[in-house]
């Protein structure tokens, strides 16, 4: 899939534009349901809106691999992220497979010196991932967001206060849609200056093992060489086959990454967050 960059626009407040918002987590997000129906053809020339809806599907392979759905393990790796302490300060960060863009906008919260946003479908990045980074960025904090929409155990976290960075935070920021191949070349083809990334974040791209091979080009291309990759994934994908194990053994047979299973979650179906760094970093 072709890849195309996204520019932030001149008049951002344009991006929020009927759009609902809620929080999870103490971050902005956009409520999907609500952009599902104000989504007009304009807004979604992929058509993957209406195509998720009669097909009542969370993902269509090569068609939208489900970047409207804010997945369960987005959460297990913002819980690491705090956890194990992971510094974001002046890193370069990609959210790669972004969705709603969480984990990169955890990023920016931690004074990350770049983060760029990359998803499949260009309709998500339009109208999901850009308004939640400009939401979180600019301070929403007059709005009423809904509540706490993140289903745990835990109280519902209070409403994010008026963000502490400015929108100056979007300058920081690039938003990329198209295939990871393509993404790949036009980041290390482009005439604007590219440095690789000191971390790679991604949660639940290992479900199709199909995948397997132009996701692991995708790092081992676009990681520095002394970066870190944080995978966050469950263990097996019923119906796709992939699981995190099995891309651990992917990885092995390809020798050019270490990696380790820094966390297992065993609450219902088992899920993993992994580390990886290249074998001689």
């Amino acid at each position: 899939k072709a890849a195309k960059e996204h520019q932030v626009p001149g008049d951002v407040n344009k991006v929020l534009e009927n759009k609902v918002l809620e929080t999870v987590s103490g971050l902005y997000y956009i409520n999907t349901s609500a952009m599902e129906m104000t989504c007009v053809d304009s807004a979604d020339a992929e058509g993957i809106v209406s195509k998720s809806i009669s097909s009542h599907s969370d993902l269509i392979p090569g068609v939208y691999e489900g970047g409207l759905k804010i997945w369960e393990c987005t959460f297990d790796l913002i819980d690491y992220f705090s956890e194990a302490k992971i510094q974001f300060m002046d890193k370069t960060v990609l959210d790669l497979g972004c969705g709603a863009g969480l984990l990169g906008i955890v990023a920016l919260r931690g004074d990350a010196e770049q983060v760029h946003f990359q998803d499949y479908n260009s309709t998500v990045i339009d109208e999901i991932t850009l308004p939640n980074v400009v939401a979180n960025c600019v301070g929403e904090g007059s709005r009423k967001g809904s509540g706490d929409a993140r289903k745990t155990s835990e109280p519902p976290s209070k409403r994010p206060k008026k963000a502490k960075y400015s929108p100056s935070a979007l300058g920081k920021c690039r938003f990329l849609s198209g295939g990871w191949p393509e993404v790949c070349q036009l980041l290390l083809s482009s005439n604007r200056p590219f440095s690789k990334y000191d971390m790679i974040l991604t949660s639940e791209t290992v479900y199709n093992p199909d995948y397997y091979s132009a996701l692991h080009n995708t790092l081992a291309e676009l990681l520095d060489k002394n970066g870190r990759v944080y995978l966050a994934s469950k263990a097996h994908y019923f119906g796709v086959g992939g699981g995190v194990y099995l891309f651990e053994k992917f990885i092995e047979e390809k020798n050019v990454f270490r990696s380790s299973i820094v966390k297992t979650i065993d609450q219902g179906l088992q899920r993993c967050i992994m580390e990886m760094a290249f074998r001689d970093s």
